[in-house]
C-alpha cells in the first residue's frame, strides 16, 4: 500500500469536512484519528456529518457497547446511565454517529475488536474514523486487516523487491546525489526512500520496485553514492559502526 498523504488539521468544522471530502475524491482509502471523544472540542463526527449532509444518529448497538465494556472514572461515583447529567451527555457525544441511509449499517459501523467498545466508522465508503488515542488506533487499524487486504491488489506484496543501505552520512549530506538517483531511476518504477534513525550512528536509504536486475545494477553505484554499505536489517551495521569507534 503506498502513503500518498498525511495532514494535520485543528480542531475547525469547515477545515475537517474540507479535507475529509478532498481525500475521499482523490484517494480509495482514507483514515482520520481523533476529534472523537466527549469534549466540545471533539468535533470530528459533526464536522464529517455536515460535510456529507448526513445526519448524527444515536446508534444504540454503540450505546450498549460503551455501557457494556467501559467503566465509570473514579471522580464519577455517582454517575447514572438512567438519569440526566453533564456527564451523560458528554458519553452521549460519542455514540452520535454520522449514519448514511442509503447504504448498509454494516458496512458504515465496523466492530473490529469485540474488547473495545468504539467502533471504526466508515463514511463514504472509504473514509475511516478512529480513534486518537495512540494505543487503540493503533489496535483497531491492526485489527482492520481483514476488512482492508482483500482491496489490495497486491496484498502480499509479491514482486515487489526492497533494497536497503546503511549509511554513516547525514540526510543532509546525500540529500543532493539522492535527488539525481531519483530523477534517474523513477521513470523505471524504482522509488528512492531516506530515513533518519533518531539517536543512531548511521542512516538508512531505500530502493524499492519490481525490476529485480536493474536494483542489483544500482547496488555498487548506490553504496558509492551514500559512502554506505547494503545490508538485510537497519541494525546490522551498527555494531561494526561502535567497533569502529572503540579502535
Amino acid at each position: 500500500m503506498n502513503l500518498k498523504r498525511i495532514e494535520v488539521i485543528g480542531d475547525d468544522e469547515a477545515e475537517i469536512g474540507e479535507a475529509t471530502k478532498r481525500m475521499s475524491e482523490n484517494y480509495d482509502f482514507v483514515v482520520t484519528s481523533g476529534g472523537i471523544g466527549p469534549t466540545h472540542d471533539d468535533i470530528t463526527y459533526e464536522s464529517i456529518a455536515k460535510a456529507f449532509k448526513l445526519p448524527l444518529k444515536l446508534h444504540e448497538e454503540t450505546l450498549q457497547r460503551m455501557k457494556t465494556l467501559s467503566k465509570p472514572h473514579p471522580s464519577q461515583k455517582n454517575f447514572s446511565w438512567d438519569v440526566p447529567s453533564p456527564a451523560l451527555d458528554a458519553k452521549l457525544r460519542m455514540v452520535r454517529l454520522p449514519i448514511d441511509d442509503s447504504r448498509d449499517e454494516e458496512s458504515q459501523v465496523l466492530w473490529v475488536d469485540e474488547n473495545h467498545w468504539v467502533p471504526i466508522m466508515v463514511v463514504n465508503g472509504n473514509i475511516h474514523i478512529l480513534p486518537g488515542i495512540p494505543r487503540l488506533f493503533v489496535q483497531l487499524l491492526d485489527k482492520l486487516k481483514p476488512v482492508l487486504i482483500p482491496r489490495l491488489e497486491n496484498p502480499e506484496g509479491e514482486g515487489v523487491y526492497r533494497v536497503l543501505f546503511s549509511t554513516p552520512m547525514a540526510e543532509s549530506e546525500v540529500a543532493g546525489y539522492l535527488a539525481q538517483l531519483a530523477t534517474k531511476v523513477e521513470p523505471k518504477g524504482i522509488k528512492v526512500g531516506s530515513y533518519p534513525r533518531w539517536g543512531r550512528k548511521r542512516n538508512s536509504v531505500t530502493l524499492v520496485g519490481r525490476d529485480k536486475e536493474y536494483l542489483e545494477s544500482l547496488v555498487p553505484e548506490v553504496e558509492k553514492g551514500v559512502d554506505g554499505i547494503r545490508v538485510e536489517k537497519e541494525e546490522d551495521a551498527d555494531e561494526s559502526s561502535d567497533e569502529e569507534k572503540e579502535t
